[in-house]
């Protein structure tokens, strides 16, 4: 197996899987998941991977050459578990790891931007090759309320008149199976940003304009927008944290004007308007 991507069942590593399928032969594909039952439907080789236990990660990884680390959805333990990830590479003979990181993660005042800074420092001191690719908004992080806005007639949010230089997971996809199957990526860091960038009144306006209803934009407090999303049902910890990243996008940490995206895919990324209409169908 010469390509492995970590968390192959989740909403980005089956897509980076399918688009892998198109550029190299799937029996070079190994997909790692916790539940290795649930990568059957990825017509790839799959093995039993899980973050948090070190002691399996160096027989998961035998044979791998090139790593795509996924990173991992728990927040608070993801720095550690990585490590372990790129300790074990480093022992199995892996010769490079991706990692998907957050926009201007150097520099990002996300919270979550402090585990992706101790990744990339953890990968820059492994002495293995790698590429950053510091990936910007799900365009779906914001889509995926569309029902909701309807349900409710307004668009909550906190990020203000923040910009948003959004992408898709499936554009996303795309550029980390482009860097995994190409030369010349090798100790490289990419700003992944959409083409175009919005407001979340743009993404109301957008809602309002395919649907034929008023759907205005309402920015909120934080605290009183954490409150909205637990009534809809939102974990109480995850609601908090999406309304902070909302409150980091009104001060510019989802905004770049970079064209590293479109240039990976050589096409432009998928408009607002088009993730809108996806959206809406599947409400």
């Amino acid at each position: 197996m010469s390509i492995a991507v970590t968390g192959a069942t989740g909403q980005l590593g089956h897509l980076v899987i399918e688009h892998l399928k198109q550029r190299v032969a799937a029996s070079s594909i190994l997909a790692l998941a916790r539940k290795p039952e649930q990568a059957e439907g990825l017509s790839v080789a799959a093995r039993a991977f899980d973050y948090s236990r070190a002691e399996m990660l160096d027989a998961a990884l035998s044979g791998v050459e090139t790593l795509l680390l996924i990173s991992s959805s728990e927040i608070g333990q993801r720095a550690a578990q990585h490590s372990n990830v790129i300790a074990a590479a480093k022992r199995a003979g892996v010769q490079r790891i991706v990692y998907t990181s957050v926009l201007h993660a150097d520099s990002s005042v996300l919270q979550l931007a402090d585990e992706h800074r101790a990744t990339e420092a953890a990968l820059k001191a492994s002495g293995l090759s790698y590429t950053l690719l510091r990936n910007g908004w799900y365009t779906e992080n914001h889509t995926g309320f569309a029902g909701v806005a309807l349900a409710n007639g307004a668009l909550f949010g906190s990020a203000g008149e923040g910009r948003i230089s959004s992408a898709t997971r499936e554009d996303l996809a795309e550029a980390a199976a482009v860097v995994l199957t190409a030369d010349g990526h090798e100790n490289a860091t990419y700003e992944l940003a959409g083409d175009n960038s919005w407001t979340l009144a743009d993404l109301a306006a957008e809602i309002s304009k395919q649907t034929g209803k008023n759907i205005p934009y309402r920015n909120l407090p934080e605290a009183d927008y954490a409150a909205a999303l637990e009534g809809v049902g939102l974990p109480k910890g995850l609601a908090a944290a999406l309304a902070s990243y909302d409150v980091s996008a009104s001060q510019g940490a989802l905004y770049s004007n970079e064209r590293a995206l479109a240039e990976l895919i050589g096409r432009p990324t998928t408009p607002l308007a088009i993730s809108v209409e996806r959206a809406l169908k599947t409400h």
